[in-house]
């Protein structure tokens, strides 16, 4: 199987919110992970390895499968940096090139290094050493292109939620895991149930993977194919959605129906012009708003459904 690969190379006077922006034109086109390229990136003092290359230029780089669809999603991300371009201080090209399934597999990673995305949770890739602090929990992670490596802010503030509201024995449900990166620091935060859903069934092969390798017992996480909430029967204490703005604000709708009464919702994945709207709709559907954070123009929510929800 044939993939192709998207840079956008891009100039910004505002480089973190232009990377944000390329992602988030990414992420519409269903691509889950990009890869970062910051030629100024210098390794933080301690960490276990240091950059193999440096890159040349900043960009945002995605992978979709070579298939019939390619075309359209090609002149769609044209389109959506064309409008970046129109409204932001923004100037970008794009470079495509088509890469062997092997290739795919490899050429990103040696811009993915252990990352502490939280107050004691590092990121680690499978393939490089890290020698961890007391305190600290390390979470083994073999993300595979399309899914990310859980290092971006949206996943860094809901892992820092989870620090903040998991306590032990807790049910947790991951909407749209991906890599199932929330669903394995759950349950290193102790949570004693964790289930995760997505539309994606290799999301599913993935997370069950990643779980696996770090030793979650098998008794304690299941994985699931589905949209959304839909085909949930069980409630849960929390609940992790870390999906874009418009989804949120459509699984609004009905999440409260899989959590137990006094529930939690935790959100991200949300632009800073997106916040009011999903705070808005959180409040209408009866959400009482504990706290919410931001970084890098990404904000998180956490909010408490307060009674059980009608049937």
């Amino acid at each position: 199987m044939k993939w192709i690969e998207a840079q956008v190379i891009f100039d910004s006077g505002d480089k973190q919110l232009a990377v944000d922006l390329i992602s988030e034109a990414f992420y519409n086109l269903g691509v889950k992970g990009v890869v970062v390229a910051d030629p100024e990136l210098e390794p933080e003092e301690g960490w276990a390895d240091q950059i193999e290359t440096r890159a040349e230029k900043d960009s945002v780089t995605g992978y979709f499968p070579d298939s019939d669809a390619s075309c359209d999603k090609c002149r769609r991300l044209e389109q959506a940096l064309r409008q970046l371009e129109a409204d932001q201080d923004l100037c970008c090209r794009i470079e495509y090139r088509k890469i062997e399934e092997e290739d795919w597999a490899n050429s990103w990673k040696e811009y993915f290094r252990p990352e502490k995305v939280g107050e004691r949770i590092v990121v680690k890739p499978t393939w490089r050493e890290y020698f961890p602090r007391e305190e600290e929990i390390v979470i083994e992670i073999d993300p595979g292109m399309a899914f990310g490596t859980g290092t971006h802010p949206t996943t860094s503030l809901c892992v820092q939620m989870l620090e903040t509201y998991v306590t032990p024995d807790v049910s947790f449900l991951d909407i749209g895991t991906g890599s199932g990166i929330l669903m394995v620091a759950a349950a290193k935060l102790g949570a004693e149930k964790v289930h995760g859903v997505d539309m994606d069934e290799v999301a599913v092969q993935v997370a069950r993977k990643n779980l696996e390798l770090n030793q979650i017992r098998p008794d304690q996480f299941t994985v699931a194919h589905g949209d959304l909430v839909t085909g949930v029967e069980e409630t849960f204490d929390i609940a992790a959605a870390n999906i874009l703005s418009h989804v949120i604000i459509t699984l609004l709708d009905s999440v409260a129906m899989v959590l137990n009464p006094g529930g939690l919702l935790i959100c991200s994945g949300i632009i800073e012009e997106h916040r009011d709207s999903v705070l808005l709709k959180m409040m209408s559907c009866g959400f009482e708003i504990l706290d919410v954070r931001s970084k890098d123009s990404w904000v998180a929510i956490c909010a408490r459904y307060p009674t059980a929800p009608a049937i």
